[in-house]
């Protein structure tokens, strides 16, 4: 009787034992299986931590902070390197970075890199956004041509007009295009331009431009008023001196000596150190035969500014 108790009793023990040896590898294994859902919890959550998406890119630009658009876009374009809303948000903040810059290089570098990526993604934009990626890349041109010694302007003129054409707007495309078409050459355009561009925004910097081109086309009187209007009305000192010395160099292509002597020496009263003003005081010596006065005049403007053009060109001819 004893014995079979003893051997029931052991049955009994053997039987919890192997639940609990059961039991205890279930465990076990739900917790391995527990740490490695953690793990991989762990590092997809930090991978998407750490991915760049387009909501990401787009926050950055909200807040108008640009170094940041471009860091983002370009990670982002590393492993999307065909995402037209990537490529379009790097280039723009290229543009922008560009503008910030005062080493010409170091705007020159974001330029072509906003040029380079904007003509990408006008191959692949949609419609709706295609005149104002035009309009971003006839800017680039516009301020590219404005620092480097090659001639940019025509594409610059090119790429505005398309943006016009396509129904972009924007109030600086006349002024733009005013000033590469002077870069060009384009005298009659580039008036026809400005003047567009005066019934947007008068500035004292767009009246004389405008002035300029009239000169350059030989219509003194147009000229002569845009810059009475400025002489008579800015406050800014070295837009007004830029206009007497214009206005100086008129009365002198028209034959009027004394009005032009007294401009330029309305500027010398406020700047002694003009190079302009005295190369042309050495002009109309030299138109009155006096060309002993003159080379002293040229000599003069050469110590203030030794790559005068003008005045090398008359220092070599007399």
């Amino acid at each position: 009787m004893k014995s079979l108790y003893n051997l029931e009793n052991n049955s009994v023990a053997k039987k919890k034992s192997h639940i609990l040896s059961k039991l205890i590898r279930i465990i076990s294994i739900a917790l391995a299986l527990c740490l490695i859902a953690f793990v991989i919890f762990f590092f997809v959550y930090k991978h998407n931590q750490n991915k760049v998406t387009i909501k990401s890119i787009k926050n950055a630009w909200s807040t108008y902070d640009y170094q940041k658009v471009y860091e983002l876009s370009k990670a982002f374009l590393d492993e999307n390197p065909y995402n037209n809303t990537a490529i379009t948000y790097y280039s723009y903040a290229c543009f922008y970075l560009s503008q910030a810059q005062t080493d010409t290089l170091q705007a020159q570098t974001y330029l072509d890199e906003c040029i380079n990526n904007l003509r990408i993604a006008l191959y692949s934009s949609n419609d709706k956004l295609t005149p104002q990626l035009q309009y971003m890349l006839g800017s680039a041109y516009f301020y590219k041509n404005t620092i480097t010694t090659h001639y940019y302007a025509d594409l610059a003129v090119k790429y505005l007009l398309l943006a016009q054409k396509n129904g972009y707007e924007s109030n600086d495309i006349a002024e733009y295009l005013g000033l590469s078409y002077a870069s060009l050459g384009m005298t009659m355009e580039s008036i026809s331009a400005f003047t567009e561009a005066l019934l947007v925004r008068e500035s004292d910097t767009l009246l004389l431009s405008i002035a300029e081109q009239y000169y350059k086309a030989e219509e003194y009187e147009a000229a002569e008023q845009y810059l009475f209007r400025i002489i008579k009305n800015s406050k800014n000192e070295e837009i007004v001196l830029k206009s007497q010395i214009l206005l100086g160099n008129i009365y002198i292509d028209n034959g009027e000596y004394d009005e032009a002597l007294k401009e330029f020496d309305n500027v010398l009263k406020k700047n002694e150190n003009s190079a302009d003003a005295h190369y042309g005081i050495g002009v109309i010596y030299e138109m009155q035969g006096n060309i002993v006065k003159a080379r002293a005049e040229w000599r003069t403007a050469l110590k203030i500014q030794v790559n005068h053009p003008g005045a090398l060109q008359k220092m070599s001819n007399n």
